[in-house]
C-alpha cells in the first residue's frame, strides 16, 4: 500500500493556499487544507473537494489545531490592506498567536514548518533592491503595522522555537505575487487595475505612479515554497521568494490597458501613508539554495491574469462584501 506524506496547509483556500494544495496532490501527498475562509474562498477549491487525497477544515488558527501531518504550510493570514487593515488587531493575532499554535504543532509532531513571511517585513526600505540581511524600515505604530510587525514577530517566534525547542522551520519571505484566484477586491494593484479595466472605469494610481513594484506569477512562487520544504535541516532561511524584475506602477497601468483593449483613464490618487516607493528583491540567495528563479516572463502572466478576470466576470460581483475602503489599495 503505498503510503501518502501528509501536508496541513493554513490559509489553503486562499490565493496561494489554493495553488499550493493543488501542487501537493499533484506530486501525491495528502493535503488537509485549514482555512476560516475570512479572507480566503471556497470556490477556490471547489475542484478539489472530490478528490480522495484532499480534505478542507473550516478552523481559525488563532485557537489550537489538533491533527496529525507530516509538514505544515503556515501561508494563513489576510494580506492586503483592504484585509488586514479591516481588523487589525485579529490581524496581529492571526500572525503572531496563529503562528504560535502552528508552532506548537510542528513541536509536538516533530516536522518541518514552512513559515510565508512576507516583503511587507522590510518597510519602506532603505537598501534596494532588498537582501535578507536587511532588517527593514517598519513604521511599528502606523496602520499597516498590523500585518508588517506581525510578521516579523512570526520571524522571530519561528527562529526562537528553532534555538530552543530545536523545531524544523522553513522562512521565506514572499513578495508581490499574482496570478488566477486573486481576489478581485483585494486592493492589490494588478486586481485593481485589471478590474477597472474590465469594467471601463478610470485606473487609479496613488502618488505619481513611478513607484516600483516586482511581480512573480503563482506559478514560480509555488515553485519556490515546494523547493524550500525539500530543503535539509541546516536551511532555515529567512529567503526571499519574488521576481527581481521591477516596474513602475503606471507602466504596470498601460500594460494592462492595452492587454484589455481599454481607454480608461488614468486618476491619480495621493498615496496612502506608509506605502513603500520601491519593493524589489535581491535572489541571490533564492538561486544558490534552492537553485530557483521566477521564468514566467510578466506579459505571459498578466495575459493568464485578465483570462482568468475575464471568465470568472460575473462571480466576481458577489464578493463585493470586500470593496475597497478609499486609499486601501496596495500598490
Amino acid at each position: 500500500m503505498t503510503v501518502h506524506p501528509r501536508s496541513l496547509v493554513t490559509g489553503g483556500a486562499g490565493f496561494l493556499g489554493s495553488h499550493l494544495c493543488e501542487r501537493l496532490l499533484n506530486e501525491g501527498h495528502e493535503v488537509l487544507c485549514v482555512d476560516n475562509v475570512y479572507t480566503g474562498d471556497k470556490r477556490n477549491i471547489y475542484h478539489l473537494l472530490h478528490h480522495p487525497r484532499f480534505e478542507f477544515m473550516r478552523h481559525d488558527i488563532t485557537f489550537p489545531l489538533y491533527v496529525e501531518v507530516d509538514a505544515i504550510y503556515h501561508l494563513a493570514c489576510p494580506a492586503s490592506p483592504i484585509h488586514y487593515q479591516r481588523d487589525p488587531v485579529q490581524t496581529t493575532k492571526t500572525a503572531v498567536m496563529g503562528t504560535i499554535n502552528m508552532l506548537g504543532l510542528a513541536k509536538r509532531l516533530k516536522v518541518p514548518l514552512l513559515q510565508a513571511s512576507t516583503s511587507e517585513v522590510y518597510g519602506d526600505p532603505e537598501v534596494h533592491p532588498q537582501p535578507e540581511s536587511y532588517r527593514g524600515s517598519v513604521n511599528p505604530i502606523g496602520p499597516r503595522a498590523c500585518y508588517d510587525e506581525g510578521k516579523r514577530c512570526a520571524e522571530t517566534l519561528c527562529f526562537d522555537y528553532h534555538r530552543q525547542h530545536g523545531t524544523a522551520i522553513k522562512v521565506v519571505r514572499i513578495f508581490n505575487t499574482y496570478g488566477p484566484r486573486m481576489h478581485p477586491h483585494d486592493g492589490r494593484v494588478i486586481s485593481n487595475f485589471i478590474g477597472q479595466a474590465l469594467r471601463g472605469d478610470p485606473i487609479t494610481l496613488y502618488g505619481d505612479g513611478r513607484q516600483t513594484r516586482s511581480f512573480c506569477y503563482v506559478d514560480d512562487l509555488i515553485e519556490g515554497l515546494v523547493r524550500m520544504m525539500a530543503t535539509g535541516p541546516s536551511v532555515t532561511g529567512p529567503i526571499n521568494l519574488g521576481n527581481p524584475a521591477e516596474i513602475t506602477v503606471v507602466e504596470l497601468a498601460e500594460r494592462i490597458r492595452r492587454l484589455t483593449n481599454t481607454a480608461a483613464p488614468l486618476d491619480y490618487q495621493p498615496l496612502p501613508q506608509d506605502d513603500p516607493r520601491q519593493r524589489q528583491p535581491d535572489i541571490t540567495l533564492a538561486r544558490q539554495v534552492l537553485d530557483w528563479a521566477p521564468e514566467v516572463p510578466l506579459g505571459e502572466g498578466l495575459a493568464a491574469t485578465v483570462a482568468y478576470f475575464q471568465e470568472a466576470g460575473a462571480d466576481h460581483d458577489v464578493s463585493a462584501r470586500h470593496a475597497a475602503a478609499p486609499g486601501a489599495f496596495k500598490q
